[in-house]
């Protein structure tokens, strides 16, 4: 998977001080890289999420590896916040695409394909089986390199 070690490292811990989440920043290759835990809820996701949030914002990162493949559960009540507050700054903040590992959990995949559905239209986002095709995909957007443009990269089929 990646070879290099993170240039910066966070660890967001659930209730009972197990790993909810864990960011791991690549600055050689402009991403973030989450690794998420456990049985996932709306709140967990959002309270994830803001809390990486003040730590994350110095970062210049435009590729985001979001990796559920250790989750299960029901987080949809998390989409309209990610929908509207997230992804506005996540934009701004000059995020291009995201390589979105999904859970064998069917209660997870379902939220995760609403996720992916409403992020589209907003930037180059794909579902994967697995972090290393997705993180192969993912680097075709790397700054510098000609085919970074969304535009020229064909949607693989999810």
């Amino acid at each position: 998977m990646l070879s290099t070690l993170p240039t910066q490292q966070l660890t967001v811990e659930d209730d009972h001080h197990a790993a909810l989440a864990e960011y791991a920043f690549y600055a050689c290759k402009d991403l973030m890289y989450v690794r998420w835990h456990g049985h996932l809820t709306g709140a967990e996701i959002i309270r994830g999420v803001q809390e990486a949030g003040a730590w994350t914002m110095p970062l210049n990162f435009s590729l985001i590896l979001n990796d559920k493949s250790d989750t299960g559960g029901d987080w949809s009540e998390a989409l309209p916040w990610l929908q509207y507050e997230w992804l506005p700054l996540a934009l701004q903040a000059g995020v291009k695409a995201m390589a979105y590992v999904f859970s064998p959990d069917r209660e997870n995949r379902f939220a995760s394909q609403h996720f992916v559905a409403a992020l589209r239209p907003h930037m180059a986002i794909e579902l994967f089986e697995d972090v290393d095709v997705a993180l192969a995909w993912l680097q075709q957007y790397q700054p510098g390199r000609a085919e970074s443009s969304p535009a020229v990269l064909a949607p693989r089929p999810a």
